[in-house]
């Protein structure tokens, strides 16, 4: 056991602000209200001179709960965020097949899920229509523009299931504003020079530009690609995913409405392009669009001119003023830390490690992260360990089907039109695990076993949505004659669409009446 720490750990040092930094610091605060420990203290510090890098802004429905658990209201949310609802994601150009143009992958699962895995059924009986319509109402509402939801429904309540859309620059104020302000966060703005504590012991405090030490018994590092407790400190391991996922760039620009009242789509949109994809997400007031791409594949100028393009063609976006000055890239490496956990040290968000954008996972990594490291806050060194194993077990299993889930994306698409596709569909570059899925799908639908985690990121309807909307169909012919129970669940798909469409509202709509406008 360290002598540089007290055996009672009672305060939490999150090193770093953005998303990451405010959204661990509040919920871990919240959580220590909610059990009452009065003890522990959660402190700040983050660097004046750093900007937001603000490319996430997409969350899962998870981010529901967080905001309830650390006691923010959605209409705070939403006026302060400029937040709209997202519902899922559509996904054009990715299949390369025939009247397989687009596809959605909805966050409600497929009607009666727990129930009857209804893909036999789909499979069975010819699969003509898409599945997602299928087996969910929520496309028919992503089509029409609609919310989730009636104005009246109480915050975080819903017809059908959702995340957000959000300025992520925005959002990050309003978490440093309420975990001070509410939560009793203290807030430290300064740049860290340097660690006190040997690379082989616990950290004992972080030196300040002004020569104090902030001392501390947990340290969070949120410090973005830089790492500085777990990389440049401790000199974690990176584990690269290059060789499985091309992507290493994005390119991204935001662009008003062209109208006030422009519809709001309400899921994020990704349209493959010949390098990547680019991702466009709407906004109460703008747009924020970005071209994902390999540098192996496309130089940094043909990426942005194939963004500058989408742009111009869409007559909702206010183009005019939109110059090279507006477009900044963002470089990444893709992969993640052999370790998160490393004596008192733990890293979340992208000092932990980040792939790619699709499929907005980097938000809901940091929630589950918080989460873990709030309800499991260890009481004294010995117990830390424990919990840092479980937490870089469980960390690296998650991060593993990321990669794995991304990739299914890619390896489907029947596109051929250029190297970056035709590496992607190479088998070389699957994981073994998803090779494995791949040949057991062929006589079997994925369900709950392909996805055992009761905390999984991606449950299998995810694998269902995305594997079908690409247009996998399994080798082996799917006999399944439907009960009356399954007919009655997939008749429920129809009732609940109509009654959907009759009786809720455009996005905007939606946003308006819950902030009065």
């Amino acid at each position: 056991m360290s002598q540089s720490i007290e055996k009672q750990l009672n305060k939490v040092v999150v090193v770093g602000g953005g998303t990451a930094g405010w959204l661990t610091a509040a919920i871990v605060a919240a959580e220590r209200r909610a059990q009452g420990d009065v003890e522990t203290s959660v402190v700040l510090v983050e660097s004046p001179d750093v900007p937001i890098i603000g490319v996430g802004e997409g969350t899962w429905p998870s981010m529901r709960r967080s905001l309830q658990r650390i006691g923010v209201s959605e209409r705070q949310f939403l006026a302060a965020t400029g937040a709209s609802f997202k519902q899922g994601t559509r996904f054009v150009g990715w299949s390369g097949r025939e009247g397989l143009d687009s596809y959605d992958h909805p966050f409600s699962a497929p009607v009666a899920y727990s129930q009857f895995n209804l893909a036999s059924v789909w499979l069975s009986h010819g699969g003509t229509r898409s599945f997602a319509e299928f087996v969910s109402s929520q496309s028919a509402l992503i089509d029409a523009g609609f919310g989730p939801k009636q104005a009246s429904t109480p915050d975080y309540a819903f017809a059908v299931n959702y995340g957000y859309h959000l300025d992520a620059g925005k959002f990050a104020v309003l978490l440093k504003e309420h975990a001070v302000e509410k939560l009793g966060v203290e807030h430290v703005l300064a740049n860290v020079t340097g660690v006190k504590g040997e690379k082989n012991s616990d950290i004992e405090g972080v030196v300040l530009d002004d020569g104090s030490t902030l001392h501390g018994t947990l340290f969070v590092d949120c410090t973005g690609q830089r790492a500085l407790l777990i990389g440049e400190h401790y000199q974690t391991g990176f584990l690269s995913a290059e060789s499985v996922l091309f992507n290493d760039r994005a390119i991204a620009v935001q662009v008003p409405h062209a109208q006030k009242d422009s519809s709001i789509a309400s899921a994020t949109l990704s349209t493959a392009t010949t390098c990547g994809w680019i991702w466009d997400i709407a906004l109460q007031e703008r747009r924020g669009l970005g071209h994902v791409f390999s540098s192996k594949f496309s130089n940094e100028e043909d990426a942005q001119d194939m963004l500058a393009q989408y742009v111009a063609g869409d007559e909702q976006l206010e183009s005019d003023g939109i110059d090279d000055n507006a477009y900044r890239t963002l470089n990444f490496s893709p992969g993640y830390r052999s370790h998160f956990w490393h004596k008192n040290c733990v890293a979340v968000g992208l000092s932990a490690g980040f792939i790619e954008p699709l499929e907005a996972s980097a938000i809901a990594l940091v929630e589950q992260s918080a989460s873990m490291i709030a309800e499991q806050l260890p009481q004294d060194r010995e117990i830390m360990d424990v919990v840092a194993s479980r937490y870089n077990d469980k960390l690296a299993y998650h991060w593993q089907r990321i990669i794995e889930f991304l990739k299914l994306h890619y390896v489907l698409s029947a596109r051929r039109d250029s190297e970056y596709w035709r590496a992607h569909v190479d088998p070389e570059s699957w994981p073994h695990s998803l090779r494995q899925k791949l040949v057991l799908w062929q006589q079997q639908p994925p369900y709950h076993v392909d996805a055992p985690m009761i905390d999984e990121l991606f449950p299998s309807a995810s694998y269902q949505y995305v594997l079908y909307g690409m247009g996998f169909r399994p080798a082996y012919e799917m006999s399944c004659v439907p009960s009356p129970a399954m007919e009655n669940a997939l008749h429920d798909v129809q009732v609940q669409r109509d009654k959907f469409l009759n009786g809720l509202t455009a996005n905007r709509t939606l946003i308006n009446e819950i902030l009065g406008k």
